[in-house]
């Protein structure tokens, strides 16, 4: 019986499983699969469209290419501004996933343990570090001569 939370810990984590099976539901029910994402060094999405520390991606077929949902990681390549980025998502910064046309889905507590994501993996490199007018993640503020 001593050993009964030693063995609990061993077993996978059922989130992926989760994760999957809502998009699944979502995709055979014609909705729109929305993943909400804690984002942090763990993470490579376009920062700019990171709100308050926050992205939802739309995950469906359509916005993706290339989707894999495995048991560690989401990874696509999807378009923002007609530029083509690469995503990748620790699963254990998945907060929810839900369908966008009448939110059901499933909410997830978020680790906040940093994954052992690859070291490229922390910022999307064609995203810039700063729009005009807004710092660098960061960074101090700076000023932009804009012709």
């Amino acid at each position: 019986m001593a050993d009964q939370p030693e063995q609990q810990q061993a077993h996978p984590s059922t989130k992926p499983y989760l994760i999957r099976a809502i998009y699944e539901w979502c995709t055979d029910n014609g909705f729109t699969p929305y993943l909400a994402v804690v984002v942090d060094a763990s993470t490579r999405v376009p920062m700019e469209f990171v709100k308050d520390g926050q992205i939802v991606l739309n995950i469906s077929f359509e916005a993706t290419n290339g989707l894999k949902m495995g048991n560690e990681f989401i990874e696509f390549a999807a378009r923002f501004g007609g530029v083509q980025r690469d995503i990748q998502v620790p699963i254990g910064r998945v907060a929810a996933i839900y369908a966008r046309e009448n939110g059901h889905g499933q909410g997830f507590e978020v680790s906040d343990l940093v994954s052992e994501a690859k070291p490229e993996a922390q910022l999307d490199a064609a995203a810039p570090a700063a729009t005009p007018g807004r710092p660098a993640p960061g960074g101090k503020p700076k000023l932009t001569v804009v012709k």
